[in-house]
């Protein structure tokens, strides 16, 4: 994978480093200024993972900051026929990825923030935010969310199957549905079923949201924007979700077997936290199969999450407004890849895949372009909408998936003012960033001030010749989970 760094320009070379750990090669992908500031335990942590055998590639993305057992922001790559999987370099909530719908109003329309709180109120309605919410959904069976994806919902929860031309749910995903074992499924309590299916549909907490945001198209890549149906301050809904109580299970129960396995054969890594196996073994191949159940499970609760972001429009403005998938995606999971004609078991733990044109992997309808690669920001800071370019290969085609955290939960509450975040969401005037929430106290470690300055994060995505911006987000209005 270093051939394309014996080319890159040295412009690109600025954003990307090596470093030599005990274990081997670490990849990291940030400019001067975003490598300075990181800290001592992320390349401890990333010692740990080289530990693993067979590791054939490890990097970190810009917006990289410490996790439990693996940092947020890596890519890890294993040869598959020599692989191992690790649930902790896929993360507690399996399939959390990001999803965009388009719709086909100008930003003019959401001029009045009257119209805005207006909207918000309709979207907490129609999408519950609690942590403990019940989703709006309990005529879908969820064994076959489980086992079908998306294929597996009642027709009218995707009311575009009735117009094929204009069908976008199935052709406009990453991937509509992830085939597996299902007698896997009887592994799992039935406390779990009962919370994964009353969740169906919702929000959670923590850094979750579903924002309305007017788009403002880069120049640069204008002919891609509008190929993709994008314009100049068209309303678009950007979605923050994952796997929900359904992921937490396959954590609490799929993991157990490989820490097993792992105490039986003396087998670890000086973080008691980072868990793996071999491929082929039964607790690694069980844990793949239910991972694979939560990634369907991922993707169909965004994919209701936005059919009730499609209702709330229509409540407040008509049935003419049209809310079209642009695209959704995943960032953290793990899955076979094809490169350079081998196949590779490729961890993605907070890193998003974003392909150029004319690669084999992209659907269909992007094939001439390269598939959208939906990268948030923070509330009050823009978000990006992105696409690939052939340097990506260098690093598995991973790019960033948002700002990254620059404090803690904790140090947030300490150290942001409400005083603060509200003034970076323009709290009180006409371009406020309307959020459902009454009081800004109780999402304060959600604050811009608690991440990275997302800027600089695209930034060296791009510095680096990873991938280019199509258009930038401004924020309208924020749904969040307390």
């Amino acid at each position: 994978m270093n051939t394309y760094w014996k080319q890159a320009s040295e412009e690109e070379a600025a954003y990307y480093r090596t470093v030599d750990l005990p274990a081997g090669k670490l990849h990291v992908y940030a400019s001067d200024a975003l490598y300075a500031e990181l800290p001592n335990k992320v390349f401890e942590m990333a010692n740990n993972n080289l530990l693993i055998p067979h590791a054939a590639y490890m990097s970190y993305t810009p917006d990289v900051h410490v996790g439990v057992g693996t940092c947020i922001g890596t890519t890890a790559v294993w040869k598959a026929s020599e692989g191992y999987v690790s649930p902790s370099i896929i993360g507690n909530d399996i399939g959390c990825g990001m999803r965009v719908h388009v719709t086909n109003m100008h930003r003019n329309e959401l001029k009045d923030v009257k119209v805005r709180r207006k909207l918000m109120r309709a979207m907490e309605k129609y999408v519950p935010v609690d942590t403990h919410a019940r989703g709006h959904f309990s005529d879908i069976r969820l064994e076959h969310v489980l086992t079908k994806g998306l294929h597996g919902l009642p027709k009218k929860y995707v009311p575009d199957i009735y117009t094929p031309k204009k069908t976008t749910s199935f052709s406009h995903v990453e991937c509509s549905k992830f085939h597996f074992d299902a007698s896997v499924l009887d592994l799992m309590p039935e406390a779990a079923w009962h919370r994964a299916h009353r969740q169906l549909g919702t929000l959670g907490s923590g850094n979750h949201f579903a924002e309305v945001q007017a788009v403002e198209l880069d120049e640069r890549n204008r002919e891609v924007a509008e190929a993709w149906g994008l314009f100049d301050g068209q309303v678009i809904v950007m979605l923050h979700s994952g796997s929900r109580a359904w992921g937490g299970a396959v954590n609490q129960h799929g993991t157990k077997a490989i820490a097993d396995w792992m105490r039986a054969s003396g087998k670890g890594t000086p973080d008691p936290r980072l868990l793996f196996a071999p491929l082929g073994h039964a607790a690694a191949d069980t844990y793949v199969h239910l991972m694979y159940s939560a990634l369907n499970y991922a993707v169909v609760n965004r994919h209701l999450m936005a059919y009730g972001v499609r209702e709330a429009f229509r409540d407040v403005f008509g049935t003419q407004v049209e809310l079209r998938t642009l695209y959704d995606l995943m960032h953290n999971y793990a899955w076979e890849e094809r490169h350079d004609g081998e196949r590779m078991f490729v961890h993605r733990k907070g890193a998003t895949r974003s392909l150029p044109a004319h690669h084999p992997d992209n659907p269909k309808p992007y094939m001439e372009t390269g598939h959208p690669a939906l990268i948030p920001g923070s509330m009050g800071s823009a978000s990006y909408l992105m696409v690939g370019r052939e340097g990506g290969a260098a690093n598995y085609y991973s790019i960033c998936h948002g700002a990254g955290r620059a404090r803690s939960r904790s140090a947030s509450k300490q150290l942001v003012s409400i005083d603060e975040f509200a003034a970076s969401l323009g709290i009180g005037t006409e371009e406020e960033v309307v959020v459902n929430q009454k009081s800004l106290d109780s999402i304060i470690d959600e604050s811009p001030q608690a991440y990275k300055d997302v800027e600089q994060i695209i930034d060296s995505v791009v510095g680096a010749g990873l991938a280019d911006v199509v258009a930038v987000c401004k924020p309208l209005a924020t749904l969040k989970g307390a």
